[in-house]
């Protein structure tokens, strides 16, 4: 028999980063295909856009800082996705590869690369673009509803929590948001929005493929929907928002961002407590900037903020040694 000493932890499976990052963005086929059939086939351009100018930018900077090459172990194909994934439909194809960039080079190889990056890549990369061109990415969101919401059809050109924001006086607008004919088309994906953050189903299902594998732990997505669920269905029932707690969980990139770019490994907790922290933090954060914000969405900025404290949340929240006596 061959013994192998070797420093903990001794537990193995049989997985690898690179099959890891090639299963989530199967997964991601799922709304990939969502946003080709609700928004036509220019989002398969913008995704492919954006996925090959994420592996120009990683394969340039290891290049320049004669680092290994890494471009397939699916990582930078993961950043491009989500970032495509981010975007308005009408953007200028432009807009993909420049944040792709970013993402890339600015918030990952610049710090080391995978395993070294602070914050989520893609989420940074969407940042940017928001910061740098607010009107492209806000404006003129070219979705159809395809005439199913009929008390808002001359708001189609807006995202759903959009028209929250900017027709919450409309009293026939609201009353229609609350319909379940809407959550239905909210959960379906028939309405505007980013390219691939519309279909709660379609998310549901890759996430839910992702928790099973054990890829994902299922404590920040639960956390941070349910928190923004409960807040904001708290805040309808005393009038600060028109619609209800189930309409705004289902609009918006909620069920992406939760499952999809919150669940980062590098990037979130590492204990089950701090993840559970963590879900509630990044749900608390995203109904403030909902509510009082200057945006109609807050999970980029809310999962970018608590991507900095992960660090504190690890220090603080570490489980007990064994044989440990507290203090």
């Amino acid at each position: 028999m061959k013994w192998v000493v070797s420093t903990s932890p001794h537990i193995h499976r049989n997985i690898s980063i690179k099959k890891i990052m090639y299963t989530v963005n199967l997964c991601l086929l799922f709304p990939f295909l969502g946003g080709i059939y609700f928004f036509g086939v220019r989002v398969l351009y913008m995704v492919a856009i954006s996925v090959v100018s994420a592996m120009i930018a990683e394969a340039l900077a290891q290049t320049i800082m004669r680092r290994k090459l890494t471009i397939f172990d699916g990582s930078a194909i993961l950043t491009g996705i989500l970032l495509a994934f981010n975007l308005p439909k009408n953007a200028p194809l432009w807009i993909p590869a420049v944040g792709s960039f970013f993402g890339i080079l600015v918030a990952k190889q610049a710090f080391g690369g995978l395993g070294y990056n602070f914050i989520n890549p893609a989420l940074a990369g969407r940042a940017f673009l928001m910061a740098s061109w607010p009107e492209i990415m806000t404006h003129k969101w070219s979705a159809t509803m395809r005439g199913t919401m009929s008390g808002i059809e001359s708001f189609t050109q807006a995202t759903p929590l959009g028209v929250v924001k900017n027709y919450a006086e409309e009293l026939n607008v609201i009353r229609e948001l609350n319909e379940p004919e809407t959550l239905i088309n909210l959960f379906i994906g028939n309405h505007g929005g980013c390219v691939g953050e519309t279909s709660v189903f379609l998310i549901l299902i890759g996430g839910i493929i992702l928790i099973t594998l054990k890829y994902i732990d299922w404590r920040i997505p639960f956390c941070y929907i349910v928190t923004v669920g409960i807040l904001t269905h708290i805040f309808y029932l005393i009038g600060i928002t028109p619609v209800t707690g189930l309409f705004h969980i289902l609009a918006g990139g909620l069920f992406l961002g939760a499952f999809f770019m919150a669940t980062d490994y590098v990037t979130s907790p590492v204990t089950h407590k701090g993840r559970v922290i963590f879900g509630i933090m990044c749900g608390i954060i995203t109904v403030l900037i909902r509510m009082w914000g200057g945006y109609p969405e807050g999970v980029c900025y809310s999962i970018l903020l608590m991507n900095l404290f992960v660090p504190f949340i690890d220090k603080k929240i570490k489980p007990k040694k064994l044989g440990e006596i507290k203090k």
